[in-house]
């Protein structure tokens, strides 16, 4: 991680650790940059999700972006894996994605895609922060600043909504099936999905019931979406549906809910999807990606059903670097980020949707039955707020707790503590096969945390 960009973008509460003047610099270098690298028409497209300061951040973008000789095309509120779409089919030089994703509405971040709609490179990014932090010289230039561009070569802005409407007829496309007579719940999470999600769904044939689907630029995530589930547990048992599925702030993560009104998480999604490709033999390489975080139950399921696997740290970039190297198709999170790499290069929530449905239909059955032999292991997980992670982390006396931790479960269970590549938090799991267990494990360590 970076001095400012983290796992997923640059990201902190609005104009106080991300600003106005850090989006117009973005802007600036990457159109600088693109200029640099590109030939051509010098591209870039930008897309927002719904908070109030995103529209702010979409003008310092653009004026940093033309300052410097591009053209910024805005998608407007759209999704972070449709910029990823228009990206990578429209000859773009590189994405923005205005988007705090989960967070409060408070906090924004940029999110930058290379011309392949992945991930912008770790060297691209430290080329960056040093034009951030001013240093020229890193970038091999002369004088106090980037060049300007002047007359003719200066950029400008342009409406470019007819590209988010084609990534919707693009998912439309991906449906094998029609969804008529599935009733179907939809948490909007007041985010970037608002409009797109509802219209596909409707468009396949289901009867479609939205929540959370009213944005003000004050409520995104708010007790809605991927991160408050329980919302559209009940929504899903008070309306009898098929089925739920919860976004988050920029639909790149998607959570299922069964018709009892039970959490399909992206651990269950991916052994539902992963064996439905096995059955299928679709699963190149026998193998599903899943991050460190995943649940012991999940491995337990995939040996059971012949299902190889590989482990990355936490985030979706690094679950799309070893699907992209090792030629995997699928990955994922147990946050929601799944990524099927023949669709897409990164997480989709929609996507992620559409391809629950196409089990549940081509099977025949409801989620609850295509996630039985999936036993989840009692797991808890606390956050826990820090002024510096490092050094917390490195302090003995909680290496001490976490050791202890580790000796007094042995072999039965895990613990994992890391920082969070978004926000100030450290974060304590343990997994056994008895909640009391977990519970008591993370508070011992938890506690000599808030004391260092």
């Amino acid at each position: 991680m970076g001095k400012y960009f983290g796992t997923d973008g640059f990201r902190g509460e609005a104009n106080v650790t991300l600003n106005v003047e850090h989006a117009f610099k973005v802007g600036r270098f990457l159109g600088w940059y693109c200029r640099k690298h590109f030939k051509g028409e010098c591209k870039v497209v930008i897309g927002k999700d719904t908070r109030r300061s995103s529209y702010m951040f979409e003008d310092a973008l653009c004026a940093g972006l033309t300052a410097s000789g591009a053209n910024a095309y805005l998608l407007h509120v759209t999704t972070t894996p449709s910029v990823s779409y228009v990206v990578r089919t429209e000859n773009f030089c590189c994405g923005i994605m205005i988007s705090a994703s989960h967070n409060p509405y408070y906090d924004n971040g940029i999110k930058l895609l290379n011309s392949r709609g992945e991930k912008m490179e770790e060297e691209t990014i430290c080329l960056v922060e040093k034009y951030i932090d001013g240093d020229l010289e890193a970038l091999g230039v002369d004088g106090n600043d980037l060049p300007f561009a002047q007359r003719d070569e200066i950029g400008f802005t342009q409406d470019f909504s007819a590209g988010r409407n084609r990534y919707v007829g693009y998912l439309i496309s991906l449906a094998v099936y029609s969804f008529r007579g599935k009733k179907i719940a939809l948490d909007c999470a007041n985010g970037s999905a608002w409009m797109i999600a509802k219209n596909i769904f409707d468009a396949l044939g289901a009867q479609t019931l939205v929540i959370n689907a009213s944005p003000n630029g004050l409520n995104i995530n708010e007790n809605a979406g991927s991160t408050h589930i329980e919302y559209l547990q009940a929504f899903v048992k008070e309306n009898g549906c098929d089925a739920g599925f919860a976004f988050d702030g920029d639909a790149d993560r998607c959570l299922a809910v069964d018709e009892n009104g039970e959490l399909i998480d992206g651990d269950a999604i991916l052994y539902i999807y992963g064996v439905y490709m096995k059955n299928r033999g679709k699963l190149l390489n026998n193998t599903v990606v899943t991050t460190i975080m995943s649940n012991f139950g999940l491995y337990k399921a995939f040996d059971n059903a012949g299902i190889g696997y590989e482990k990355t740290d936490v985030g979706d970039k690094y679950v799309y670097e070893c699907m992209h190297k090792n030629g995997h198709r699928l990955g994922g999170e147990q946050s929601g980020h799944i990524i099927f790499s023949k669709y897409a290069t990164t997480g989709d929530g929609i996507i992620t949707a559409l391809k629950m449905m196409e089990v549940m239909i081509a099977s025949k059955q409801p989620l609850s039955e295509l996630a039985k032999p999936f036993v989840k292991y009692p797991q808890v997980l606390v956050n826990v707020r820090v002024d510096d992670k490092e050094r917390v982390l490195s302090d003995e006396r909680v290496k001490s707790a976490i050791q202890n931790a580790c000796d007094e479960l042995g072999d039965s269970g895990r613990i994992l503590v890391r920082v969070s590549g978004t926000e100030p938090l450290i974060r304590v799991m343990a997994e056994a096969s008895c909640e009391d267990v977990c519970k008591k494990l993370t508070s011992d360590i938890v506690s000599v945390i808030e004391s260092v």
